[in-house]
Parts: structure tokens; sequence; C-alpha cells
């Protein structure tokens, strides 16, 4: 089984909204919890007009990163699970200290 940690950006299939169907798309970790499962933000190209996000951009990480055009957003009052099984694959990591405080402790 893969391991994860906070500010890892990985691609899941997560559901947004009133879609049922889940979409595969970027997310970033927030937290880990028991068997197997992660506390993740959906990433977006557009902005959320009636919530708060973060903007990130290629200089925000560590490693590996996105096919980034334009700047992205974390969705970070969209916590979603998802199980470490569902994982498709890992894009890159942040820099420290990009979602601290998004998952209450």
């Amino acid at each position: 089984m893969a391991h994860f940690r906070t500010g890892d950006v990985l691609l899941a299939p997560v559901q947004m909204g009133r879609h049922i169907t889940p979409k595969v798309r970027p997310v970033v970790v927030v937290g880990t919890g028991e068997d197997g499962v992660l506390f993740v933000c959906p990433v977006s190209s557009r902005p959320p007009s009636d919530a708060p996000a973060i903007p990130l951009g290629l200089d925000d990480f560590a490693e590996g990163g996105l096919d980034l055009f334009e700047e992205s957003y974390i969705l970070s009052t969209h916590i979603c699970r998802v199980a470490v099984s569902d994982v498709i694959g890992k894009k890159g990591r942040l820099r420290p200290g990009m979602v601290d405080g998004i998952l209450p402790e």
C-alpha cells in the first residue's frame, strides 16, 4: 500500500457539487486517517465564487507539479475522503506550510 502524507498532490476520483459520478482530478492531501483513508481537497482551474480558496502556482511545488498554464486553486472548504486504493497517481508535493490549518485538529 502506498504511503501519502499532507501536502502530496495526487490524482484521485472525487465527487464535486451535484455530480453523482466522481471525476478524476488533482487533489491535495490535507490529512490522513485510519484504514487507508486520506482527507483531500480538490484542485480547480477556476476559483470558487462562494467560498475561500488557496491560489496554487508552479512555485508552490517542492517537487513535481501539475500542467499549469494559469493559476489553479485548492478548494479548501471542500474536504473529501479518498481511499488510498483509489489513488491513481502522485503528481508532486507542495512546499511545507501550504496546507497548514485546512483540516481542524
